[in-house]
């Protein structure tokens, strides 16, 4: 399983050694794929969910790649914009993961011709933790959603579902789960006939958790997400968020306690189990 943080730079000394054993084993893993999975490569790509990586950083791209071709996904990997637009124009992708920062021609350009061209690809946004004026840009271009590095493999594989789920249907404008529903147009939560108002922080911590359910989150990860890098990662900031979420789940009158649909596991982190 591939785990740990993408690191968004490359080249400190404390990390050689580690990268030194990871480049051994990647290639250990690509020549063994390559040997064992080449014949097949065709039914591969047939029925996997293809997704375009355009990162020029060969370390994250190859983090990514591992990561999500474990997970069942085709990957193909454009190392500049412009080999990455091209590549999307002539080819049929079911997601896009496109950093921002890339040689020659960056992922702004590069998203803002893909829908020019009527390219309706879905398409998530890498970007530098604190860039929040190019994460407005992207989403205001037609990005689906965004990333910030360091980020995690199961994050990014959790965000391609949320994506995949929209494909097949779901409602656009709504996260629900049988009659508990998050309004992303009026940010209300409601049960049945019922609702209640969030703050902006309330509402933001529980769609992030709500977009991947299942998936545990630290507190670092919720953090980072919700109020950004400017906080002291060891604030109780988050646990007092997800308590007053919990109480006002708790005023929702249905068949179980809602609140306990946010899962806590103690000394990491937070979890929507629907």
């Amino acid at each position: 399983m591939i785990g740990g943080p993408i690191l968004g730079w490359c080249g400190e000394e404390n990390l050689r050694s580690d990268w030194v054993y990871f480049v051994i084993w990647f290639h250990y893993w690509h020549d063994f794929v390559s040997s064992e999975l080449h014949p097949m490569s065709e039914n591969i790509e047939k029925f996997a969910l293809r997704v375009l990586l355009v990162e020029d950083e060969q370390k994250i791209a190859d983090f990514v790649c591992a990561g999500l071709e474990s997970r069942g996904f085709f990957v193909e990997h454009a190392r500049t914009g412009h080999q990455g637009l091209e590549w999307a124009k002539h080819n049929s992708y079911d997601f896009i993961v496109l950093d921002i920062m890339l040689p020659g021609r960056d992922g702004l350009s590069v998203l803002k011709e893909l829908r020019a061209n009527k390219i309706a690809t879905p398409v998530i946004l890498l970007t530098a933790r604190n860039e929040l004026g190019d994460r407005l840009s992207g989403l205001e271009l037609g990005a689906d959603d965004y990333m910030a590095k360091p980020f995690f493999v199961e994050e990014l594989v959790a965000r391609l579902n949320v994506l995949r789920r929209r494909i097949l249907g779901a409602p656009h404008d709504l996260i629900q789960f049988g009659s508990l529903r998050l309004d992303l147009v009026s940010r209300k939560l409601a049960y049945d006939q019922q609702e209640v108002e969030l703050t902006a922080r309330e509402f933001a911590l529980l769609e992030y958790l709500m977009r991947a359910p299942n998936q545990l989150f630290s507190r670092a990860q919720i953090l980072e997400h919700v109020w950004g890098y400017d906080f002291d990662p060891t604030t109780n900031v988050v646990d007092v968020c997800v308590k007053r979420i919990r109480s006002k789940m708790s005023m929702l009158v249905g068949t179980k306690d809602l609140s306990a649909c946010i899962d806590s596991v103690r000394g990491v982190g937070y979890r929507f189990q629907p």
